[in-house]
């Protein structure tokens, strides 16, 4: 069973490359990661680590979707989240990158660790993709997050600051 899901899954991130078959036989004989041109198959959004991490939390949590291919880049610390081609899209935030036709994407074989790239969740070989909107109310909520921990942290690290008066009133002596 696992082969015929490692073999759709080659055969699916296979198809993105100019020569499929040159790809395949690459990832036969070295396990790492091949260039792939993003807006044949699929686009990728690639996330800060933080922030990506907080998103699959949120995604997640939904138990009615299936979650979609999503890459780790451990040496740069980024998460890449696999989206539909859609020449429409736009992604604004700080620290995201989109990347479409014309953009080129390192990407290890499925269901294998290459070096600093691995699949936190690997492609399927059915298309398993991100919806745009499923993903911005992820990111849009895992912004949230981010900044009420940052603001409870902060809160944490200002103990130099003066303690305010005590309101209750002090007996005459």
């Amino acid at each position: 069973m696992w082969d015929a899901i490692w073999m759709r899954s080659v055969e699916w991130l296979a198809a993105a490359a100019p020569d499929p078959r040159a790809c395949k036989r690459q990832w036969e004989v070295d396990p790492g990661p091949v260039l792939l041109e993003a807006g044949r198959r699929w686009n990728v959004l690639s996330t800060p680590e933080h922030l990506g991490l907080l998103a699959l939390e949120v995604l997640w949590g939904d138990r009615t979707r299936t979650p979609g291919a999503t890459l780790l880049h451990r040496k740069v610390r980024r998460i890449g989240f696999f989206l539909p081609c859609d020449a429409d899209d736009e992604w604004f935030g700080t620290g995201l990158r989109y990347a479409q036709r014309g953009c080129w994407v390192a990407v290890p074989p499925p269901y294998r660790e290459s070096g600093d790239l691995e699949w936190i969740i690997p492609p399927n070989g059915e298309n398993n993709l991100y919806a745009p909107e499923v993903l911005e109310a992820a990111l849009r909520a895992a912004t949230t997050a981010q900044t009420l921990w940052t603001i409870a942290l902060e809160g944490q690290r200002l103990p130099s600051l003066p303690a305010p008066p005590d309101p209750t009133p002090k007996a005459l002596p």
